[in-house]
């Protein structure tokens, strides 16, 4: 791996991808001290300690909203906007349409995606602000101006994560959420030893909790590099006087195919139902029953993060493969799977095997995401860094690495996955 990192060094467009990126996320972190005017941190530290769904928040953001900077919001209504889009444009011919347009509907799609992302930004900022009354003074003008820092943070974070799409290495959303969970470890390992030390923390507990984050981290690693391999045959053809063709290769098809992104978009939409009521006054009384009956370690706010996560698993896999497609181009150039016909049967079995695999990978995160949490709570044990937050960090981590590694090969290195 270290040999990797050097050789990745040594080329030079691969040594200022790395700089950049990394670049980017000390801007993000160091944009993350900067404070929002006008908030009374004393109501936000009691609002944090009575709504748990707020520390979950807090934990992805890397302690932002604690602090209440103007990176409260993090990258979150980004992906709101961003899963809402895409939702739109299954149910709106128009937006359907300009996705079919190639590069340049796409960037339609991605400038009305930011313009919605800010104004969502606003509305998540105030309904939260709202709801923790954290205005020192309480007036419109403070929530409205509390409001505007929040949602620039949001434009800004989305700004760095584009930059890092488009001239560094890795997904650059993902990496921001990445950097936030990641800033957590030392303060929390900290923590950890000096509650054993004074006697506040249970030593079993700490090693209970490093043994089983160990075991998700392995769980995590060898799922997601787990794939099906569907042969594939190609019939031998005559070009001129040379014989093409007859060799046999595969379609890997893989078991985590969407990686971290159901996990992020689950969490990001869990936030909805609070942010919502927070904003109307005359939903208070909902907004406690909500709060009361579906706080983040309670067994019905689990079950609907793990359903809205099998959800998404399969939401992206249509998305993102296409049976029919695949089978038509493997017709074309003269492929097929054995004992399968080609058109409509190969098709028929290509979605087959991937509603399996499917399946598999969704229960796996669903399961790994909602356990460790519901039996640290059932046995009384704080966990300071959440299930869904080792997921998302491992994940992004993997699919980062997955990426340097396809940029080595292309310069025929040696990677991480040899």
């Amino acid at each position: 791996m270290w040999e990797t990192l050097r050789n990745a060094w040594k080329i030079q467009d691969l040594r200022k991808k790395i700089l950049y990126t990394v670049g980017m996320l000390l801007v993000y972190r160091l944009l993350c001290y900067v404070p929002t005017p006008g908030v009374d941190l004393q109501a936000v530290s009691e609002a944090m300690s009575n709504y748990s769904l707020l520390g979950f928040i807090d934990s992805i953001t890397g302690s932002n909203l604690a602090n209440y900077t103007i990176m409260a919001m993090g990258i979150t209504p980004y992906i709101n906007s961003s899963i809402i889009m895409q939702l739109l444009t299954v149910a709106i011919p128009k937006l359907e349409e300009l996705q079919k347009q190639g590069e340049e509907g796409r960037k339609k799609i991605a400038q009305i995606t930011r313009y919605v992302t800010v104004v969502l930004g606003f509305l998540q900022a105030i309904g939260i602000t709202v709801g923790m009354q954290a205005a020192r003074n309480g007036s419109a003008l403070s929530y409205i101006t509390i409001g505007v820092c929040l949602a620039a943070g949001t434009a800004l974070a989305m700004w760095i994560g584009e930059r890092i799409n488009e001239k560094g290495l890795g997904n650059g959303i993902s990496l921001l959420i990445f950097a936030g969970i990641i800033s957590r470890v030392g303060p929390m390992i900290i923590n950890t030893l000096a509650g054993i030390i004074n006697g506040t923390e249970s030593v079993l507990t700490a090693l209970i909790v490093a043994v089983v984050s160990l075991a998700m981290i392995v769980a995590v690693v060898y799922v997601d590099q787990g794939e099906r391999r569907v042969p594939v045959q190609y019939a031998k053809r005559m070009v001129g006087r040379k014989m093409y063709g007859g060799q046999s290769t595969h379609i890997p098809m893989r078991v985590n195919a969407s990686g971290v992104l159901p996990l992020i978009f689950a969490s990001a939409i869990m936030q909805f139902p609070s942010t919502i009521l927070a904003i109307v006054p005359i939903f208070s009384d909902a907004r406690i029953w909500w709060d009361t009956h579906f706080y983040y370690a309670s067994w019905g706010y689990q079950l609907i993060f793990a359903l809205l996560i099998i959800g998404f698993t399969f939401f992206y896999n249509t998305i993102s493969f296409n049976p029919i497609e695949m089978s038509k181009n493997l017709q074309q150039n003269g492929g097929m799977i054995p004992g399968i016909r080609q058109g409509r049967p190969t098709s028929d079995y290509l979605a087959r095997i991937s509603r399996r695999i499917t399946l598999f990978g969704a229960l796996f995160l669903a399961v790994l995401a909602v356990v460790p949490t519901l039996l640290a709570a059932s046995a009384g044990v704080s966990i300071a860094f959440g299930a869904s937050s080792l997921l998302i960090a491992v994940s992004v981590a993997l699919e980062t690495t997955r990426q340097l590694e396809s940029q080595m090969l292309m310069r025929h290195y040696r990677g991480f996955l040899k």
